[in-house]
């Protein structure tokens, strides 16, 4: 089964995780933009990471045969730094018109302080103007309250629901989303968040309709095939192929395609992998044989 796994942050994974991915099934991917584990200082180094997302990281899935979507964003945790906000807000226009771009995000709430609601509505306002949907986080902590913050936002706004997915649901809140109409997903994580069992619980109880399924794994301790995991739990728990079809594929190509700027009609939505190919003079391969599909 081919499978997408629309929230996972590639810059922080090795080429051995694009080769493990691409083994279990996993074509396409979306890494959002996110905080990269300590605070970063200069406006320019958000610069370069806005690059690598639609450059270096776009090229290297697709030496492993993966396509990559990637959303631009200022995270919620690095709205509270002042010193950095408003050139970071400068700054994502120019990349919310590049190709591969397919939603704003992530963003959302960590602390739920007034800066991020700000910052929230920025977002808002740079996705209407960008005829872009949203990826929103809800936050670690006191995750019931952010959601339902996170709904009155979206609704005080008037931004449309069905171009919302808010990410890293639980029992507590997939209730809260899915009485609106806006998307569902869900983080499996190896020991936090949501695991197979429970993801497999809710399909079952819940349905297939705008929930959606992905790894979020990053630097710390997560698991890039989590996708192909819960499938396999999914279907040891006896939920139907067409189901799981609906939430490990269908779904996520379904949200993201209303960017006007995800195509997986090509090829059945299979790249071809050449790794002659270099991205600025670089290659992934370090020496080493390339592979070629014929």
């Amino acid at each position: 089964m081919k499978m997408f796994d629309p929230h996972i942050h590639m810059t922080s994974r090795t080429t051995d995780d694009y080769q493990a991915m691409a083994d279990a099934g996993v074509v396409a991917l979306v890494e959002p933009a996110f905080w990269l584990g300590q605070p970063r200082t200069h406006v320019g180094s958000f610069e370069d990471y806005f690059l690598s997302l639609v450059g270096w990281e776009r090229f290297r899935a697709a030496q492993f045969g993966i396509r990559h979507y990637c959303t631009i964003g200022l995270n919620p945790k690095e709205a509270n730094t002042p010193e950095i906000v408003e050139g970071v807000m400068e700054l994502i226009p120019r990349y919310l018109e590049k190709e591969g771009v397919v939603a704003v995000g992530e963003i959302g709430y960590d602390d739920m302080t007034e800066a991020e609601d700000r910052i929230f509505e920025r977002h808002i306002e740079l996705a209407r103007t960008f005829d872009l949907p949203v990826l929103i986080h809800t936050p670690h902590r006191d995750k019931k309250r952010g959601t339902e913050r996170i709904i009155a936002r979206v609704r005080e706004l008037g931004f449309p629901e069905e171009r919302v997915l808010i990410d890293h649901n639980n029992e507590e809140t997939l209730p809260l989303v899915l009485e609106t109409k806006c998307w569902a997903g869900h983080s499996i994580y190896p020991a936090t968040k949501m695991d197979e069992d429970r993801m497999a619980v809710l399909v079952k109880r819940y349905g297939t309709e705008r929930i959606l399924i992905n790894s979020a794994a990053d630097w710390g301790v997560s698991d890039p095939l989590k996708v192909p995991k819960t499938i396999v739990e999914m279907r040891r728990q006896g939920i139907a192929e067409e189901d799981i079809e609906k939430v490990a594929w269908r779904n996520p190509i379904e949200f993201f395609s209303q960017s006007g700027r995800l195509d997986m009609t090509a090829d059945s939505g299979l790249l071809k992998v050449d790794q002659r190919e270099l991205f600025e003079g670089n290659s992934v391969l370090r020496g080493q044989s390339p592979t070629v599909d014929s």
